[in-house]
Protein backbone atom coordinates (compact mmCIF):
# COMPACT_ATOMS: atom_id res chain seq x y z
CA UNK A 1 0.00 0.00 0.00
CA UNK A 2 1.10 3.56 -0.64
CA UNK A 3 0.13 6.44 1.66
CA UNK A 4 0.19 10.09 0.74
CA UNK A 5 -0.48 12.88 3.22
CA UNK A 6 -2.03 15.84 1.48
CA UNK A 7 -1.07 19.24 2.89
CA UNK A 8 -1.62 22.92 2.17
CA UNK A 9 1.89 23.43 0.81
CA UNK A 10 0.76 22.02 -2.54
CA UNK A 11 -1.88 24.03 -4.38
CA UNK A 12 -3.81 21.03 -5.67
CA UNK A 13 -3.71 19.21 -2.36
CA UNK A 14 -5.74 19.49 0.80
CA UNK A 15 -4.98 21.95 3.57
CA UNK A 16 -5.15 21.63 7.30
CA UNK A 17 -6.94 24.79 8.37
CA UNK A 18 -7.36 25.26 12.10
CA UNK A 19 -7.98 28.45 14.02
CA UNK A 20 -5.14 29.86 16.11
CA UNK A 21 -4.87 28.06 19.41
CA UNK A 22 -7.54 25.47 18.53
CA UNK A 23 -6.60 21.79 18.77
CA UNK A 24 -5.90 20.20 15.40
CA UNK A 25 -8.39 17.57 14.27
CA UNK A 26 -7.15 14.15 13.34
CA UNK A 27 -6.44 13.57 9.67
CA UNK A 28 -9.19 11.98 7.64
CA UNK A 29 -8.12 8.56 6.38
CA UNK A 30 -9.23 7.67 2.88
CA UNK A 31 -8.23 5.19 0.20
CA UNK A 32 -8.51 4.51 -3.50
CA UNK A 33 -7.23 2.23 -6.25
CA UNK A 34 -3.94 3.80 -7.31
CA UNK A 35 -3.93 2.13 -10.74
CA UNK A 36 -7.23 3.45 -12.15
CA UNK A 37 -6.13 6.23 -14.52
CA UNK A 38 -7.08 9.03 -14.72
CA UNK A 39 -8.79 8.83 -11.33
CA UNK A 40 -5.62 7.72 -9.54
CA UNK A 41 -2.29 6.60 -10.94
CA UNK A 42 1.35 6.39 -9.88
CA UNK A 43 3.70 9.31 -10.38
CA UNK A 44 7.36 9.07 -11.35
CA UNK A 45 8.28 10.22 -7.84
CA UNK A 46 6.46 7.33 -6.20
CA UNK A 47 3.30 9.22 -5.26
CA UNK A 48 -0.18 9.08 -6.71
CA UNK A 49 -2.14 11.60 -8.75
CA UNK A 50 -5.44 11.87 -10.56
CA UNK A 51 -8.99 13.19 -10.46
CA UNK A 52 -9.99 11.44 -7.24
CA UNK A 53 -6.72 12.31 -5.52
CA UNK A 54 -7.44 15.97 -6.23
CA UNK A 55 -11.07 15.48 -5.19
CA UNK A 56 -10.03 14.08 -1.80
CA UNK A 57 -7.62 16.99 -1.39
CA UNK A 58 -10.28 19.59 -2.15
CA UNK A 59 -12.73 17.96 0.25
CA UNK A 60 -10.10 18.20 2.96
CA UNK A 61 -9.50 21.82 2.06
CA UNK A 62 -13.18 22.72 2.29
CA UNK A 63 -13.54 20.88 5.61
CA UNK A 64 -10.34 22.33 7.06
CA UNK A 65 -8.97 18.84 7.65
CA UNK A 66 -5.77 17.12 6.65
CA UNK A 67 -6.39 14.10 4.43
CA UNK A 68 -4.28 10.95 4.39
CA UNK A 69 -4.71 9.01 1.14
CA UNK A 70 -3.78 5.35 0.82
CA UNK A 71 -3.46 3.69 -2.58
CA UNK A 72 -4.38 0.01 -2.45
CA UNK A 73 -6.03 -2.72 -4.52
CA UNK A 74 -9.70 -2.02 -5.18
CA UNK A 75 -10.78 -5.48 -3.99
CA UNK A 76 -9.54 -4.73 -0.49
CA UNK A 77 -10.93 -1.22 -0.09
CA UNK A 78 -14.47 -1.98 1.11
CA UNK A 79 -13.40 -4.66 3.63
CA UNK A 80 -10.78 -2.26 5.02
CA UNK A 81 -13.37 0.52 5.27
CA UNK A 82 -15.75 -1.77 7.16
CA UNK A 83 -12.91 -2.78 9.48
CA UNK A 84 -12.31 0.87 10.40
CA UNK A 85 -8.98 1.27 8.62
CA UNK A 86 -10.34 4.25 6.66
CA UNK A 87 -12.91 6.94 7.40
CA UNK A 88 -14.22 6.84 3.84
CA UNK A 89 -13.27 5.72 0.36
CA UNK A 90 -12.31 8.30 -2.24
CA UNK A 91 -12.26 5.65 -4.97
CA UNK A 92 -15.01 5.97 -7.57
CA UNK A 93 -17.60 3.36 -6.55
CA UNK A 94 -20.72 2.80 -8.66
CA UNK A 95 -23.83 3.03 -6.47
CA UNK A 96 -26.14 0.02 -6.82
CA UNK A 97 -28.68 -1.73 -4.62
CA UNK A 98 -26.26 -4.33 -3.24
CA UNK A 99 -23.62 -1.80 -2.25
CA UNK A 100 -26.13 0.72 -0.89
CA UNK A 101 -27.50 -1.97 1.40
CA UNK A 102 -24.11 -2.21 3.12
CA UNK A 103 -22.55 1.24 2.73
CA UNK A 104 -23.50 4.88 3.03
CA UNK A 105 -22.85 6.96 -0.07
CA UNK A 106 -22.48 10.65 -0.68
CA UNK A 107 -24.41 12.14 -3.54
CA UNK A 108 -22.97 11.21 -6.90
CA UNK A 109 -19.91 13.19 -7.92
CA UNK A 110 -20.04 11.94 -11.53
CA UNK A 111 -22.19 9.95 -13.94
CA UNK A 112 -20.81 6.48 -14.69
CA UNK A 113 -21.48 6.53 -18.42
CA UNK A 114 -19.83 4.58 -21.24
CA UNK A 115 -18.14 6.26 -24.21
CA UNK A 116 -16.57 5.37 -27.54
CA UNK A 117 -13.12 6.38 -28.75
CA UNK A 118 -12.69 6.59 -32.53
CA UNK A 119 -10.02 7.74 -35.00
CA UNK A 120 -9.87 11.50 -35.47
CA UNK A 121 -10.60 11.13 -39.17
CA UNK A 122 -13.93 9.38 -38.55
CA UNK A 123 -15.08 11.35 -35.51
CA UNK A 124 -17.78 13.19 -37.47
CA UNK A 125 -19.40 9.92 -38.57
CA UNK A 126 -20.70 9.02 -35.09
CA UNK A 127 -23.50 11.07 -33.58
CA UNK A 128 -25.86 8.34 -32.31
CA UNK A 129 -25.58 4.75 -31.16
CA UNK A 130 -27.09 3.67 -34.46
CA UNK A 131 -24.00 4.99 -36.23
CA UNK A 132 -22.00 2.12 -34.71
CA UNK A 133 -24.15 -0.55 -36.37
CA UNK A 134 -22.02 -3.15 -38.12
CA UNK A 135 -18.76 -1.73 -36.79
CA UNK A 136 -15.94 -3.60 -35.09
CA UNK A 137 -15.66 -2.49 -31.46
CA UNK A 138 -12.57 -3.18 -29.34
CA UNK A 139 -13.10 -3.61 -25.59
CA UNK A 140 -11.40 -4.81 -22.42
CA UNK A 141 -12.31 -8.47 -22.00
CA UNK A 142 -14.63 -9.24 -19.06
CA UNK A 143 -15.49 -5.61 -18.35
CA UNK A 144 -18.97 -4.11 -18.01
CA UNK A 145 -18.43 -2.63 -21.47
CA UNK A 146 -17.69 -6.07 -22.91
CA UNK A 147 -20.96 -7.33 -21.40
CA UNK A 148 -22.89 -4.37 -22.83
CA UNK A 149 -21.54 -4.98 -26.32
CA UNK A 150 -22.30 -8.70 -26.14
CA UNK A 151 -25.83 -8.11 -24.89
CA UNK A 152 -26.57 -5.68 -27.73
CA UNK A 153 -24.62 -7.34 -30.56
CA UNK A 154 -27.71 -8.94 -32.10
CA UNK A 155 -29.55 -5.62 -32.25
CA UNK A 156 -26.69 -3.49 -33.56
CA UNK A 157 -24.76 -6.06 -35.57
CA UNK A 158 -21.37 -4.95 -34.33
CA UNK A 159 -18.39 -7.28 -34.05
CA UNK A 160 -16.76 -7.37 -30.64
CA UNK A 161 -12.97 -7.75 -30.38
CA UNK A 162 -12.00 -8.29 -26.73
CA UNK A 163 -8.49 -7.62 -25.40
CA UNK A 164 -6.74 -8.31 -22.12
CA UNK A 165 -6.38 -4.61 -21.34
CA UNK A 166 -8.13 -1.48 -22.48
CA UNK A 167 -4.75 -0.16 -23.61
CA UNK A 168 -4.58 -2.99 -26.12
CA UNK A 169 -8.15 -2.26 -27.21
CA UNK A 170 -7.22 1.38 -27.84
CA UNK A 171 -4.16 0.31 -29.82
CA UNK A 172 -6.44 -1.85 -32.01
CA UNK A 173 -8.32 1.31 -33.02
CA UNK A 174 -5.05 3.12 -33.76
CA UNK A 175 -3.86 0.22 -35.86
CA UNK A 176 -7.10 0.08 -37.84
CA UNK A 177 -8.11 -3.35 -36.53
CA UNK A 178 -11.23 -1.87 -34.92
CA UNK A 179 -13.50 1.05 -35.72
CA UNK A 180 -13.94 2.12 -32.09
CA UNK A 181 -13.16 1.31 -28.48
CA UNK A 182 -15.83 1.29 -25.76
CA UNK A 183 -14.86 2.03 -22.15
CA UNK A 184 -15.94 4.10 -19.18
CA UNK A 185 -16.49 7.71 -20.18
CA UNK A 186 -13.60 9.03 -18.08
CA UNK A 187 -11.19 6.31 -19.20
CA UNK A 188 -12.24 6.95 -22.80
CA UNK A 189 -11.68 10.69 -22.37
CA UNK A 190 -8.24 10.05 -20.90
CA UNK A 191 -7.30 7.72 -23.76
CA UNK A 192 -8.39 10.28 -26.35
CA UNK A 193 -6.56 13.06 -24.53
CA UNK A 194 -3.33 11.08 -24.25
CA UNK A 195 -3.31 9.41 -27.67
CA UNK A 196 -2.73 11.47 -30.83
CA UNK A 197 -4.99 10.36 -33.64
CA UNK A 198 -7.96 9.45 -31.44
CA UNK A 199 -11.09 11.39 -30.51
CA UNK A 200 -13.75 11.03 -27.83
CA UNK A 201 -17.07 10.06 -29.40
CA UNK A 202 -20.64 9.11 -28.49
CA UNK A 203 -21.52 8.66 -24.79
CA UNK A 204 -24.01 6.08 -23.53
CA UNK A 205 -25.96 7.17 -20.45
CA UNK A 206 -26.34 4.46 -17.82
CA UNK A 207 -28.36 6.35 -15.21
CA UNK A 208 -25.81 5.37 -12.54
CA UNK A 209 -23.37 7.52 -10.59
CA UNK A 210 -20.06 7.26 -8.80
CA UNK A 211 -20.05 8.34 -5.16
CA UNK A 212 -17.79 8.25 -2.10
CA UNK A 213 -18.35 5.43 0.40
CA UNK A 214 -18.75 5.42 4.19
CA UNK A 215 -19.63 2.89 6.87
CA UNK A 216 -23.27 2.90 7.86
CA UNK A 217 -22.38 4.31 11.29
CA UNK A 218 -20.78 7.41 9.72
CA UNK A 219 -23.86 9.36 8.68
CA UNK A 220 -22.71 12.66 10.21
CA UNK A 221 -19.36 12.54 8.38
CA UNK A 222 -21.07 11.34 5.19
CA UNK A 223 -23.38 14.34 5.30
CA UNK A 224 -20.48 16.73 5.87
CA UNK A 225 -18.51 15.34 2.92
CA UNK A 226 -21.70 15.41 0.83
CA UNK A 227 -21.98 19.14 1.54
CA UNK A 228 -18.32 19.63 0.62
CA UNK A 229 -18.97 17.94 -2.74
CA UNK A 230 -21.92 20.27 -3.30
CA UNK A 231 -19.61 23.21 -2.59
CA UNK A 232 -17.10 21.93 -5.15
CA UNK A 233 -19.87 21.64 -7.72
CA UNK A 234 -21.20 25.17 -7.27
CA UNK A 235 -17.82 26.94 -6.95
CA UNK A 236 -16.54 25.52 -10.24
CA UNK A 237 -13.93 23.17 -8.77
CA UNK A 238 -15.48 20.01 -10.19
CA UNK A 239 -15.64 21.51 -13.66
CA UNK A 240 -11.97 22.46 -13.36
CA UNK A 241 -11.03 18.91 -12.35
CA UNK A 242 -12.97 17.54 -15.34
CA UNK A 243 -11.14 19.85 -17.71
CA UNK A 244 -7.77 19.03 -16.11
CA UNK A 245 -8.05 15.23 -16.08
CA UNK A 246 -10.55 14.41 -18.84
CA UNK A 247 -10.24 17.38 -21.19
CA UNK A 248 -14.01 17.72 -20.96
CA UNK A 249 -16.07 20.79 -19.99
CA UNK A 250 -19.12 19.40 -18.16
CA UNK A 251 -22.57 20.00 -19.62
CA UNK A 252 -24.99 21.95 -17.45
CA UNK A 253 -27.28 19.61 -15.54
CA UNK A 254 -24.85 16.68 -15.38
CA UNK A 255 -24.05 15.14 -12.01
CA UNK A 256 -20.49 16.47 -11.81
CA UNK A 257 -21.70 20.09 -11.65
CA UNK A 258 -25.23 19.70 -10.26
CA UNK A 259 -25.90 19.29 -6.51
CA UNK A 260 -28.37 16.57 -5.54
CA UNK A 261 -31.09 17.41 -2.98
CA UNK A 262 -30.71 15.71 0.40
CA UNK A 263 -27.83 13.46 1.39
CA UNK A 264 -26.82 10.42 -0.61
CA UNK A 265 -28.18 9.04 -3.88
CA UNK A 266 -31.97 9.29 -4.31
CA UNK A 267 -33.71 5.96 -4.75
CA UNK A 268 -31.09 3.94 -2.86
CA UNK A 269 -30.83 2.86 0.80
CA UNK A 270 -29.09 5.45 2.97
CA UNK A 271 -30.54 8.44 1.15
CA UNK A 272 -31.84 11.15 3.49
CA UNK A 273 -34.26 13.81 2.32
CA UNK A 274 -33.23 17.27 3.48
CA UNK A 275 -33.91 20.82 2.34
CA UNK A 276 -30.46 22.29 3.02
CA UNK A 277 -29.17 24.64 0.35
CA UNK A 278 -25.81 23.91 -1.30
CA UNK A 279 -23.20 26.29 0.09
CA UNK A 280 -19.50 26.61 0.84
CA UNK A 281 -20.20 28.19 4.24
CA UNK A 282 -19.81 26.57 7.65
CA UNK A 283 -18.06 23.41 6.48
CA UNK A 284 -14.93 23.55 8.64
Amino acid sequence: MMRLRLSSSLAALAVMATTAGAPAQEALRTALDGTFAPHAMPTMSGGVEGFNVDLAALIGERLGREVEVTAAQFSGLIPALQAGTYDFLSAPVTVNEERAANLLFTEGFMDTNFAFVVPDASAGEYETLDDFRGKTIAVNRGSAYDSYLAENAAEYGWTVEAFGTNTDAVQAVLAGRADANLAGATVAAWAAQQTPGLALSYEIETGLVWALSFRQDSEEMRNLVDRAIECLKIDGSMAELSEKWFGVTPTEGTTIVTPTPGYGVPGFPGYVEDDHQPSCDNLS
